[in-house]
């Protein structure tokens, strides 16, 4: 039984139902003003400059299509509510030109369809929203680089398993966060280079008979070169799918370095403190400091994954054509993904950049942990001969012994203890001198011989941070680059329309 109340008409026209007008139509329109209009009126530049070029359009109508173009209101349109009159803001604006120029707008439309156009407006706008979210990973990954340097040799305990594990140092975790986030980079910049290429020109999805330059149109645009099969430039989605993972592991692999940071807080880590402007009182409790930047951070990075993967089951079990699942109900959630993702990357730099570290009891904190004893083991290696096996035994036996009498603190741990120790599984003593001992159990010492590539060792984090400042370098480079290409294009299109304005 149909619903009356869903069937409209006016002057014999049946417009859309208010239920599919509310659900569908009208915010897919106000998506659409808000992200899709300005590259609309770029790809209708772009493409009608190539018409000319090649002969396909005459410079009469040419001049007749920019005055219309010319004379749109953007900014009217992009205050526009959705009103039925039109199924999209394609054919409002392809209506106001035909008012404007007459029958011969119409040609604007040769050898192209909605198809080509709103893969390519979907990617113009991807691939800003892609270079939006670099930029604020650059600088976070700068951010990690800095506390990297400056904490190259503040000693702290590092955990496994939720356990005290070994020495470390701060600026050792801040590089690996740092490291990792690099990779993360890399896969954006490679979704970009997937999302940075033209279907213009695919049409439908054969391409068209008359004679056009694909290449041309992608050159204007500022992309940098074409999905050549022009059913794959239709059909496919893995520029939003590729994208949709880039931005879902770096929301979680962010997460975790903020999850750490959370942790580290509180009293009972008292590693960082968050500065002033990135903490909330509380309403009751007058000593409170809360982290909230942190927190808000962690949730938004879920909500970017979330509405990345959003994206990812939309598009599972789609047919691989030209299909509305790939298109305006799923675009705006891998927009907002990415610029929530950009959001909190620009916040979580600037609280990395002013946090506030408490180095000696970071230091203490170590000194009376039992997390060197793995340096004790090396040192009855190194010293002592003793398979590493046996060594672990003989200071296992210990450790457990200090403990079992109140040992709280690694320095309770002594010669005698560990002599009692070598005793029972060697049936001998070792001739461990005291100071042999104090260094093996010293964090520092623990830090500064582990030198191996990679390690926690100051001078070895320091050399390495030396490659990720030229990492960083090059980062910062191709997203100017990146940038500058595109700017470039839109001055060459300007220039062209312009030109074909004036045509005489």
């Amino acid at each position: 039984m149909k619903l009356r109340s869903e069937i409209v008409a006016r002057d014999g026209i049946a417009f859309p139902g208010r239920s599919f007008v509310e659900a569908v139509l009208r915010p897919i329109y106000d998506e659409a003003k808000t992200n899709l209009l300005l590259p609309m009126i770029d790809i209708h530049k772009a493409h009608l400059v190539m018409l000319v070029e090649q002969g396909i359009v005459g410079r009469e109508v040419a001049r007749k299509i920019v005055a219309a173009v010319n004379s749109l209101d953007l900014e009217a349109l992009a205050r526009s509510d959705y009103d039925g009159q039109y199924e999209d803001l394609f054919f409002r604006v392809e209506d106001l030109l035909l008012q404007y120029a007459g029958d011969v707008a119409g040609n604007l439309h040769i050898a192209r369809s909605r198809n080509d156009m709103g893969v390519t407006m979907y990617r113009m706008v991807l691939r800003e929203r892609i270079l939006e979210a670099i930029d604020a990973a650059i600088k976070l990954y700068e951010a990690l680089l800095a506390m990297a340097e400056e904490h190259a040799g503040t000693v702290m305990l590092a955990h496994t398993h939720t356990q005290q594990a070994q020495p470390t140092t701060l600026g050792h975790w801040f590089l690996a966060a740092a490291d990792a986030l690099s990779r993360d980079i890399d896969r954006l910049k490679g979704a970009y280079a997937c999302v940075n290429l033209s279907p213009m020109g695919a049409a439908a999805f054969s391409t068209s008979g008359y004679p056009i330059r694909r290449e041309r149109v992608a050159e204007l645009l500022g992309f940098a070169g074409l999905i050549e099969n022009s059913y794959d430039a239709i059909a496919s989605a893995d520029y939003l799918s590729g994208t949709a993972a880039a931005a879902i592991l770096i929301a979680i692999h962010i997460g975790r370095l903020v999850q750490d940071m959370l942790q580290w807080c509180t009293g009972e880590f008292r590693r960082i403190r968050v500065a002033d402007p990135y903490v909330q009182i509380s309403s009751i409790m007058p000593q409170k400091r809360n982290p909230v930047s942190l927190e808000h951070a962690r949730a938004l990075l879920s909500s970017a994954a979330g509405d990345a993967t959003t994206v990812m089951q939309m598009l599972h079990n789609t047919p691989f054509g030209d299909i509305v699942d790939t298109e305006d109900d799923m675009q705006p959630y891998l927009w907002h993904s990415l610029l929530t993702l950009t959001r909190v990357l620009r916040l979580l730099a600037a609280v990395v950049t002013t946090l506030e570290v408490d180095r000696d009891y970071l230091l203490e904190q170590a000194r009376a942990s039992y997390a060197n004893v793995t340096e004790l083991a090396d040192t009855l290696v190194r010293e002592f001969g003793l398979p590493f096996r046996t060594a672990h035994r003989i200071v296992a036996i210990a450790v457990k012994e200090t403990m079992k009498h109140g040992g709280e603190d690694v320095r309770q741990l002594k010669v005698d203890i560990v002599e009692a120790a070598a005793e029972k599984i060697l049936g001998r003593h070792l001739g461990l001198q005291p100071q042999q001992l104090k260094r093996a159990l010293d964090p520092e010492h623990f830090v500064a011989v582990r030198q191996g590539r990679g390690g926690v060792a100051p001078v070895e984090v320091k050399r390495m941070l030396a490659s990720r400042n030229d990492i960083l370098d090059g980062m910062k480079i191709w997203l100017h680059e990146a940038r500058q290409g595109l700017q470039e294009a839109r001055a060459k299109l300007e220039t062209a329309w312009s030109e074909l304005g004036t045509l005489g």
